[in-house]
């Protein structure tokens, strides 16, 4: 049985005889009465905000206290958007780039994401018009993903062309980790390059810049001689079995443990861009312990335009209260180490990235992650491989955070004070306070 409640929403729009929008709502037993008067609701804000001077509807505010570019704001839409193809969001009359995303692929958008330049504590209000039948606008790449299986005819390492968009490996796949052209799916923003290896270490390798652009799609993480002399990048990290870059892995009571075995292992991508690529990597029954029940954990990374750090989610298919996975960033060699204690951890130090070091050089560079503390179990003291930490979650999610710089850029840090000072404000400025988003429709009230 469906309880039915009726909303009025005062909106001033061009209608004068019209100033009042009313919505039939339902408890949520009611799943398809749901979706459908969603819908509607979607429907008339996105006539509301076609209109000839559309009202602002939505209030953004950038939280922290000092001036930020580039602020990531994301609405979710739970029941999806039903058959809407395109979006449009409006700033002081000026449209700015958006981008919809269909992170369940289901075949309908559920999140709309946007980037806004805000100055500290500043407040915008915006429009936002849907629409189901225009496309979605073309707005610049800001950043990149890609991943692709070799092709025997191209002989040139940063010119293959099999492209693709997911792969599974059965878990006895003998050699997944030579399957994909990079050994993995990769991503970028203006300021990083990441591949994730797509083997049990699944650990994250890092491409060093020395400009601040896009560039894997020219490199395909192979950067040729003629490459390097233009000032393109490369790979900066050698990991081994390391964490790397804030590689997810098992916990056996002492040290970390790969995600094997498994039933499958795949990766695919979610989202290609403009304003961030979102790429998953999924382990289906994974045993972490023999004596507990296997999982199934899905990892999402989001990489944001214009940042130099990543988001990192986890998700599982069941309670894990009772089990502990790690993760962490890499001991560089001779690395210095920075700790707040509070989930803030980075490193600064060199290393030759390849045996080949007749193509290489040492790299210099700095890693940092962050993990909220409600995961945290315990910091765990450095080793020759790692700078770890013991996780865990009292329900089917965690996430954190991780970062990095290449002492090459011509954009960044150069020593280990620089670095670590960065962090912290990084922490302050982007994880303390994200930016805001919050609806300018209120109920009417008497």
């Amino acid at each position: 049985m469906c309880t039915l409640l009726f909303i009025c929403v005062k909106i001033p729009i061009v209608f004068p005889d019209f100033s009042y929008f009313c919505v039939l709502l339902k408890q949520k037993k009611c799943k398809k009465m749901k979706r459908i008067l969603s819908m509607a609701f979607l429907a008339a804000f996105a006539t509301v905000a076609s209109a000839q001077n559309p009202q602002p509807l939505w209030e953004v505010s950038n939280t922290s206290d000092v001036d930020r570019t580039d602020i990531p704001f994301v609405m979710k839409y739970e029941e999806g958007l039903g058959d809407i193809r395109s979006a449009k969001v409006m700033l002081d009359n000026q449209e700015i780039p958006c981008q919809l995303d269909d992170l369940n692929q289901d075949g309908v958008f559920d999140e709309l994401c946007f980037l806004l330049d805000l100055k500290a504590h500043q407040g915008a209000a915006l429009s936002i018009t849907f629409s189901a039948e225009e496309e979605q606008a073309q707005y610049p790449a800001r950043v990149y993903a890609e991943m692709l299986l070799r092709n025997d005819k191209v002989k040139e390492k940063n010119k293959h062309n099999n492209f693709i968009e997911s792969i599974t490996a059965r878990g006895d796949c003998a050699n997944s980790y030579n399957i994909q052209h990079h050994h993995g799916v990769d991503f970028e923003s203006e300021y990083n390059g990441i591949r994730i290896y797509f083997d049990k270490r699944q650990t994250l390798d890092l491409y060093g810049k020395f400009q601040k652009r896009l560039e894997l799609k020219e490199t395909q993480f192979y950067t040729s001689k003629e490459q390097k002399a233009e000032g393109y990048g490369d790979d900066v990290l050698w990991v081994g079995n390391t964490f790397g870059l804030g590689a997810f892995r098992g916990w056996d009571g002492q040290q970390p443990t790969m995600i094997d075995p498994v039933s499958s292992r795949t990766q695919r991508i979610i989202s290609y861009g403009p304003l961030r690529t979102i790429v998953e990597v999924i382990d289906k029954n994974w045993k972490p312990y023999p004596d507990k029940p296997a999982i199934t954990m899905t990892i999402r990374y989001t990489q944001y335009a214009g940042s130099r750090s990543t988001d990192v989610d986890v998700f599982f298919d069941k309670d894990v209260k009772d089990y502990l996975f790690s993760t962490g960033i890499i001991n560089v060699k001779e690395s210095v180490e920075f700790s707040d204690k509070a989930g803030l951890r980075g490193c600064w130090g060199t290393d030759w990235p390849s045996s080949d070091h007749e193509n290489f050089k040492p790299e210099t560079v700095g890693l940092g992650i962050w993990i909220p503390q409600q995961y945290i179990r315990s910091e765990e003291p450095a080793n020759k491989d790692n700078y770890a930490y013991v996780v865990g979650t009292n329900d089917r999610h965690l996430s954190y955070k991780v970062t990095y710089c290449s002492d090459n850029e011509s954009f960044g840090y150069h020593s280990a004070e620089a670095w670590f000072e960065y962090l912290k404000s990084w922490k302050a400025k982007e994880v303390d306070h994200p930016g805001e988003c919050n609806p300018r429709l209120k109920l009417l009230s008497k």
